[in-house]
């Protein structure tokens, strides 16, 4: 455990508190209300035996066939939903699962710098060691080095493990990315653990891609889903795990032995999720973009690359000659705003940057961040 960094995002929401002044721009969170079919058969659930019990232990037999229909409808590819699907506790056990049936001591996995400190985290838990390859700056967007990809590839190299759009940077992969991680999978038989927890929140009218439809790629990929952001279903904590049966069994079996059985209460709301028109996750998205502009706008003197997809953006700090951590401790004393350093988020990004998550506010409160953040840094 000597190895993992504090989380951070826990250290910044327990210094905000509970004042109502801060702007809470700290944690993945959002108040963009879940759909109503959610919400009613979250209520269903409550007092019925069946949703009250450890079986099944893989998920209920509804919900594992209702994901491998939208994964066949993304790919192309079938999905059998008893062999090739399991359901999680969130997509967070759906990570560390995949990694725990495909990684062993010794192992190398390849990561984006920055990603998810928990990504990170859970690669080193697992026994692997995390090889970071940077996002660059370019055009105004995150765009990832691709000759640091190539040159991170090796005889230990046991996955890929991808977030798109990726946190915290919101940057999202574009066609000559994909196929250049598509090509070193297929090169080196290695496997994609894709994070797709919010692929379809992309802005300014980007393509969804999912890397499972990329050619060669339906045996390579592990994608991990999950209802908290798409579907702004974070407590319910039910996810997914679907991939090739060729290494589903040992997926299944990491769950079984991680944490036995999802959620049984919440089950049937993620059921009913998946069930909700497109039309849901598309206004949502409208929602967070118009948040982002403002943010953007109001951070516009500041170091801000626009969030391609995603709740979150980062602002460089490095230009004020700050660290990460100053520049938070900074934000909540004079500007209370609550923002979280990406110390341990990636050696190339994480020491100089601030996340930002635009998701959680309100655009009447997200007005005059620029100000709060003038008080706090000039």
């Amino acid at each position: 455990m000597a190895d993992l960094p504090d989380l951070g995002v826990d250290a910044a929401a327990r210094a905000a508190g509970a004042d109502p002044e801060v702007l809470r721009l700290e944690n993945l969170d959002t108040d963009v209300s879940p759909p109503a079919a959610v919400l009613e058969a979250t209520r269903a659930s409550v007092g019925v035996d069946a949703a009250n019990s450890y079986l099944p232990f893989s998920g209920l037999a509804e919900l594992r066939a209702a994901v491998a229909e939208r994964l066949q409808r993304q790919t192309g590819n079938a999905y059998d939903p008893e062999q090739d699907v399991v359901i999680t506790c969130g997509g967070t056990e759906g990570l560390f699962d995949a990694l725990l049936a495909t990684v062993q001591e010794g192992d190398e996995v390849i990561v984006t710098d920055p990603t998810y400190v928990g990504m990170v985290s859970r690669v080193r838990m697992a026994g692997a060691t995390p090889v970071f390859v940077p996002f660059r700056r370019r055009e105004g967007a995150w765009r990832l080095d691709l000759d640091a990809l190539e040159a991170a590839a090796g005889d230990r190299t046991r996955a890929l493990f991808v977030m798109n759009p990726s946190m915290p940077s919101g940057a999202v992969l574009d066609a000559a990315e994909w196929d250049a991680i598509a090509r070193l999978c297929r090169r080196l038989g290695c496997w994609l653990i894709y994070n797709a927890a919010m692929e379809r929140i992309v802005f300014d009218g980007r393509p969804v891609v999912h890397p499972a439809a990329l050619d060669g790629m339906a045996d390579h990929v592990i994608t991990v889903g999950s209802v908290s952001k798409e579907w702004r279903m974070i407590g319910w904590r039910v996810g997914w795990v679907a991939g090739p049966r060729a290494v589903m069994a040992d997926v299944t079996r990491a769950h079984l032995f991680n944490v036995v059985t999802p959620v049984s209460l919440t089950q049937p709301a993620a059921l009913a999720a998946l069930r909700t028109p497109d039309a849901d996750v598309a206004a949502a998205v409208a929602e967070w973009q118009r948040r982002r502009d403002v943010v953007v706008a109001e951070l516009a003197h500041y170091d801000v690359v626009p969030a391609a997809g995603g709740w979150s953006l980062l602002v460089d700090v490095s230009p004020r000659d700050l660290t990460a951590s100053e520049a938070a401790r900074r934000l909540l004393e004079r500007g209370r705003v609550a923002a979280t350093p990406m110390d341990g988020w990636g050696p190339a990004n994480g020491p100089q940057h601030v996340r930002v998550v635009f998701a959680n506010e309100p655009i009447e409160r997200l007005v005059g961040l620029g100000a709060r953040f003038a008080a706090a840094l000039g």
